[in-house]
């Protein structure tokens, strides 16, 4: 190897690895501009009336979104019982049957083109099977929109960390004389529940912030929502309806619910990361 080439490999390493830095840097850079500016404008909003009292009439200042915090938990709670087992149960198919089948093909591709339609279609869809026959709007109807948003991410994740389970282990346990169906519930899943857990939460997370289906579905309620089948407030849709009012209040309570349901969702990525890395580890 001549001086000359060797010197231009150096080269060429040096300057590959100070653009992966400067991207890096950058990518970093937004994000904490992102969470710095919000946090800024946000956190002058807090206080405890923020997460204890109901929204104030308009014209008047102060009140909480309290309702809106209960509501996004009853939301995402029905969204889980709907799209969890759905995406888990499909997962678990996918990895352990339909490997090489036509059947598991389709649910792959169905689960992908699902992922890629956009929320306000989802919510549209969500107010024609419930809303409309039920003559008025829900946190039912919200649940089922964010639901379904949630099934192909839960399949696919699911899917792929089934598949992390080493062939060996399946081996062994058919090895000792277990059922198959047995195999795949006391030793595949088990092995990988964490990851499971963690695509879950990261899939809370990303529905966590969606707006336009719940506007088609749960609406808003300046008020508490009694029970399944009354409109309910949620942090996504309040945020959109304080920023678009003339009322310097309301963009500072935005601001912080902003905050908020940042919060959430960061802490949610976060503690999925958590349990990822100690699954790893052990």
């Amino acid at each position: 190897m001549t001086s000359a080439l060797l010197l231009r490999r150096r080269l060429t390493n040096i300057v590959m690895l100070s653009l992966t830095g400067v991207c890096t840097a950058l990518v970093l850079g937004v994000l904490f501009f992102i969470l710095g500016y919000i946090t800024y404008h946000g956190i002058a909003a807090l206080n405890w009336d923020f997460f204890t009292k109901l929204p104030k009439p308009v014209g008047e200042t102060g009140g909480g979104m309290a309702n809106a915090i209960v509501g996004t938990i009853k939301l995402l709670a029905l969204a889980s019982l709907i799209g969890v087992p759905i995406g888990f149960f499909g997962g678990v198919y996918l990895s352990e049957y339909g490997r090489k089948n036509a059947i598991g093909f389709s649910i792959r591709y169905a689960a992908d083109i699902l992922n890629g339609i956009p929320s306000i279609v989802m919510g549209i869809f969500a107010y024609t099977i419930v809303v409309l026959p039920m003559g008025h709007f829900s946190s039912l109807a919200g649940g089922v929109a964010l639901g379904i948003m949630m099934i192909p991410i839960a399949v696919r994740s699911s899917e792929e960390f089934l598949k992390l389970v080493p062939a060996s282990l399946r081996e062994a346990a058919l090895a000792l004389g277990l059922a198959e169906w047995k195999v795949v519930s006391f030793v595949v899943i088990p092995t990988a529940f964490r990851g499971i857990v963690t695509g879950i939460m990261l899939d809370l997370a990303r529905v966590a912030g969606e707006t336009a289906p719940l506007l088609f579905t749960a609406f808003s309620n300046r008020f508490w929502s009694r029970g399944w089948l009354e409109p309910t407030a949620s942090l996504p849709v309040m945020i959109y309806t304080y920023a678009i009012a003339p009322y310097e209040d309301w963009h500072r309570q935005a601001w912080a619910a902003g905050m908020v349901l940042l919060m959430l969702v960061l802490g949610a990525n976060l503690l999925s990361r958590l349990i990822l890395h100690r699954q790893l580890r052990g």
